[in-house]
């Protein structure tokens, strides 16, 4: 567990896939010359911006070698780079800058996106969205096994946080630098086929810094068991029996 699973994560490709679609829909730049997709994980997002702008040079970042290295075998023709979104700068300025579910995996949210503003040329954009439901049921029972006495004391290291604020935040960070600033939140509910598939998904993503911080993959695997469990009362089937999964995220546009 300790490196990212492009497997794990593109099981819900389309799912994960559907806000890159509608974030690069609602940027108006007609003709970016160069685009990067910070947090590209294994280029879903970034294969998006390759149809909304064909012309375009596009580089995508991602911190795990492995995801860069998925990426790179589904689109060689793309310039791919292993780096951090925190101390990431572009020698030049670029066009869109662009994050699909990436920064609340970077902490420092009022230093970290004015300086990636920053890196986008005039009349440019800097496009981002980020999970919007750190108290929703999945991530809050994360919490609440996390710290039972069960298993409180097995984990070896402090779980990693996520780091996404209020609207409003984003908003009194961005504007000062920004010609114009749009925001919204959407909720996507996903149609899932039961229980088991709620756990997949927070496997892949959401549930990584809790399953990282366990000792060895005996302990992973009870602990999730447990989280299944509990997901399977928070989340009530359907009549035939699929389960209804929400999943709030919110978008920032800010252009130059």
């Amino acid at each position: 567990m300790t490196t990212w699973d492009s497997q794990q994560y593109l099981k819900f490709a389309a799912e994960r896939t559907q806000p890159a679609i509608d974030l690069a829909a609602r940027i108006t730049i007609e003709s970016p010359r160069h685009i990067i997709d910070l947090g590209c994980g294994p280029g879903n997002s970034t294969a998006v911006l390759a149809q909304r702008w064909p012309a375009s040079r596009l580089s995508g970042l991602d911190q795990s070698e492995h995801m860069i290295e998925s990426a790179r075998a589904d689109n060689p023709t793309i310039t791919w780079q292993v780096g951090d979104i925190a101390t990431w700068t572009s020698s030049g300025p670029l066009d869109v800058v662009f994050s699909n579910a990436a920064l609340q995996w970077v902490d420092d949210h009022a230093r970290v996106l004015p300086k990636l503003l920053d890196q986008v040329a005039p009349d440019g954009a800097f496009a981002f969205q980020v999970p919007a439901n750190l108290n929703a049921p999945g991530h809050r029972l994360l919490r609440e096994i996390g710290a039972s006495a069960k298993w409180r004391k097995q984990f070896r290291q402090p779980v990693r946080e996520w780091h996404v604020e209020e609207p409003s935040f984003y908003y009194e960070t961005l504007a000062p630098h920004a010609a114009k600033v749009e925001l919204w939140v959407t909720d996507y509910i996903h149609v899932l086929p039961g229980h088991s598939e709620i756990v997949e998904w927070y496997r892949g993503t959401g549930a990584r810094p809790w399953l990282e911080g366990l000792p060895d993959d005996a302990a992973r695997t009870h602990f999730m068991e447990d989280y299944l469990r509990e997901i399977s009362h928070a989340f009530p089937a359907q009549s035939d029996g699929k389960v209804l999964f929400p999943f709030r995220r919110l978008f920032v546009i800010a252009y130059r």
